[in-house]
């Protein structure tokens, strides 16, 4: 689309199944997982409003037994309570910490109860916020892992070298619940996980270079 002085511009319409411009929607690339382990992605504001770059969106897509909702504050959200509140449930929320349990040496005693994970998706300062703010979540027990890998995110800078995105960091929860035979993921399943994330960052990549190309001409002046 052009304006009326011949400048490209972006077209606004949204899909709004993954909140990004219809020019860019990933919904084809997403490929699900089914899980036993509830996944819940607490989304700050922010996070909403960054169509461009977001993965919180990306993994709630891609699980069906997930949910999202944004807000900063959630110590009064009657659906978070609920969760939390549940007998049935096993709440944990993913979040580094001394006594965080984690999942590369330490197994899951859920004892039949339904494993449910909260993962905050903002940046570290505005998820040191979330928690700070949200009590219920502050009283739950953390989880953590620990990994060797490198952020595919090369379109964002992450504030420490191990820093993975909401969704890379979910694979790696997926991994490694499958590794203690808490999920029972299809061979294979894993590997187009990231899909919609990796064809996210080409396709940004691509409008980065085709905007560095294109050279724009001041019309003449007579």
């Amino acid at each position: 689309m052009a304006n009326m002085n011949g400048v490209m511009i972006e077209n606004r319409e949204k899909c709004y199944r993954c909140y990004r411009p219809v020019s860019s929607c990933m919904c084809a690339h997403v490929s699900t997982i089914n899980t036993k382990t509830k996944f819940i992605i607490l989304m700050h504001p922010k996070e909403f409003k960054k169509t461009k770059n977001g993965t919180g969106r990306l993994t709630h897509l891609s699980l069906p037994n997930s949910e999202l909702y944004i807000d900063i504050d959630f110590t009064e959200h009657n659906a978070v309570n609920a969760l939390i509140d549940d007998p049935k449930n096993l709440c944990y929320v993913l979040y580094p910490g001394k006594n965080a349990l984690n999942l590369n040496t330490e197994k899951i005693d859920h004892s039949g109860k339904q494993v449910v994970i909260f993962i905050i998706d903002s940046t570290w300062p505005c998820s040191v916020k979330m928690l700070r703010l949200s009590r219920n979540l502050q009283a739950l027990p953390k989880m953590s892992f620990t990994h060797s890998k490198t952020s595919q995110f090369m379109i964002k800078e992450q504030p420490k070298e191990f820093c993975l995105s909401t969704i890379e960091s979910t694979l790696t929860i997926l991994e490694l619940l499958h590794a203690q035979e808490i999920e029972e993921i299809e061979e294979g399943a894993f590997e187009h996980f990231l899909d919609p994330f990796t064809s996210m960052i080409e396709y940004q990549i691509g409008c980065a270079e085709e905007s560095k190309n294109n050279i724009r001409f001041k019309p003449r002046r007579d």
